[in-house]
């Protein structure tokens, strides 16, 4: 049977070519928290945790002040595990705000059914030695939730919370990787 010699052929040749773009590509990947095989050389895990991160700045007792908190804590996180940074090289400076719209309303009772809870954040990547700000940028995150029944107030209050939590882990990975990103590249 000369088709089944035929695909193993190909099966043979297939793995063949996957096998050897892996092995063309394995150095071109470098860990985002793991160390490099030379001594001198600083991991990208290195670089983060040299990022100091001062409080961000919101008014006491407004739903951005939670929402600020929440940031520099998946920040101070995603950065370096929670810990202070030995001898910080940056300091990162974040201002947030956030957004919330409706995009269903009920035709019945003309309540909202489905919204959207957003989060901006505007940060900037400064060197302390020189005190110049060499990354300005901006990260947002838009998660949508449900609104239960008329009758369950307070279910819609925590959905729309959790939502902003959601929106805020969001938002500090995407600044996270946009420091690693400077971190490696320059840019």
């Amino acid at each position: 049977m000369w088709w089944s010699d035929h695909r193993a052929a190909v099966r043979w040749t297939r793995l063949t070519v996957v096998l050897g773009a892996a092995g063309l590509l394995a150095g071109c990947f470098e860990p985002l928290y793991g160390s490099r095989p030379s001594v001198d050389a600083e991991s990208v895990h290195d670089k983060l945790a040299a990022v100091q991160l001062p409080p961000i700045v919101a008014r006491q007792g407004t739903p951005q002040a939670r929402i600020a908190v929440g940031m520099h804590n998946a920040l101070q996180f995603d950065l370096n595990g929670g810990a202070a940074p030995t001898t910080p090289t940056h300091r990162l400076e974040v201002k947030v705000t956030t957004t919330g719209f409706t995009v269903i309303i009920n035709t019945v009772s003309g309540r909202p059914t489905a919204q959207i809870a957003g989060v901006s954040a505007s940060y900037e990547l400064v060197e302390i030695a020189t005190g110049k700000v060499v990354l300005h940028d901006t990260a947002s995150a838009n998660v949508d939730y449900d609104v239960p029944g008329s009758q369950q107030r307070f279910a819609s209050a925590r959905a729309e919370r959790d939502a902003e939590d959601r929106a805020v882990q969001m938002a500090a990975e995407a600044i996270r990787n946009r420091l690693a990103s400077y971190f490696i590249a320059g840019t």
